[in-house]
């Protein structure tokens, strides 16, 4: 039987002892294979169109060029979009959340998530998954929710069927395919083929734009508002 490729993996952090902490554990991962470190946004960038990773761990201050823009030039252009990005970091104040989110990162995990989990999480956002941090999950919904004006009635979300609404509200909530299904009782094929209409219906980069765009137009506050 053929093996399993492995995940392509890159660490970008200034700090040269957080950044080795950060390769040796993805190193003792049989699954993973670490393509190249990188000190700075500017480096990150350049490490993204030599090695093309399939995931990037992102520090978000960084000399030079910091991890949201870096990972804004990244997902934007052709040659490296294909990469995913997940944000590291020790600061999880709103903004840096939010701002990293809409520059098209696929998660945001805080530095002192545990190794079982960080090595989970790059499986997952190699798998095309959304990835959040629990702790700071509800801030960024909170801070979507009350800083950005919804959308009128000829927003994005216009061009949806009501089964498409329901169901990226479900994502929107947080909910993975296999929940979907078992809420919505349909197969997990049907699932998946909705959550992809959803993602070319909506010009959508993955769950994460999903989930911002459902709560920009309101969606979630008339979800939250039923009985």
């Amino acid at each position: 039987m053929e093996e399993a490729a492995r995940i392509r993996v890159a660490v970008v952090e200034d700090q040269a002892l957080v950044r080795s902490g950060f390769v040796a554990l993805l190193r003792s991962d049989p699954g993973l294979e670490v393509v190249g470190e990188a000190e700075d946004g500017i480096e990150a960038i350049r490490l993204a169109q030599s090695h093309h990773p399939d995931v990037m761990l992102m520090d978000i201050r960084m000399p030079h060029l910091d991890g949201v823009a870096a990972t804004s030039r990244i997902v934007a252009e052709a040659a490296t979009r294909s990469t995913k990005v997940v944000i590291l970091t020790t600061f999880d104040a709103d903004r840096y959340v939010h701002d990293a989110l809409r520059a098209g990162a696929s998660g945001f995990l805080l530095k002192d998530v545990v190794a079982d989990d960080l090595l989970a999480a790059v499986r997952i956002v190699a798998g095309g998954e959304a990835l959040l941090s629990p702790r700071i999950t509800r801030r960024l919904i909170e801070h979507v929710a009350a800083q950005t004006p919804h959308r009128v009635d000829t927003d994005l979300t216009s061009a949806l069927t009501p089964r498409e609404r329901e169901l990226l509200v479900a994502v929107a909530s947080g909910l993975t395919n296999a929940e979907i299904s078992a809420e919505h009782f349909i197969s997990m094929s049907t699932t998946k083929t909705h959550v992809s209409h959803l993602l070319d219906k909506l010009g959508a980069r993955d769950r994460v734009q999903l989930t911002i765009i459902a709560y920009e137009c309101g969606l979630m506050a008339r979800s939250s508002s039923r009985p």
